[in-house]
């Protein structure tokens, strides 16, 4: 893991204290989305309700991985989402998009 995917374990740790996770795994699924071509999402997250999320941490998008993330979104049923850190000077946190 880099430094932000490092950070972002520690948020989605908190969460699961907090019972708004219920398991999380970094690069724990790999997804095909055509012959040869696979998509391993940075988190694979469930939430307390069971819903199961792929989280993509990102500290800059290349267009091969935005195009794989919406290529994934429109093949699974599953809800991604593409986690950036924020700035500090903006207040930090997480900038959440979904796909």
């Amino acid at each position: 893991m880099n430094k932000t995917e490092q950070a972002y374990a520690a948020t989605l740790e908190q969460r699961r204290h907090a019972g708004e996770v219920a398991w999380f795994k970094f690069e724990g699924i790999k997804l095909r989305l055509a012959d040869n071509t696979f998509y391993s999402p940075d988190f694979a997250v469930m939430l307390a309700d069971g819903q199961l999320e792929m989280h993509e941490v990102k500290g800059y998008w290349l267009d091969d991985a935005r195009a794989k993330i919406k290529i994934a979104a429109d093949l699974y049923p599953m809800r991604f989402l593409a986690i950036q850190a924020k700035p500090k000077k903006e207040g930090g946190g997480w900038a959440v998009e979904e796909f």
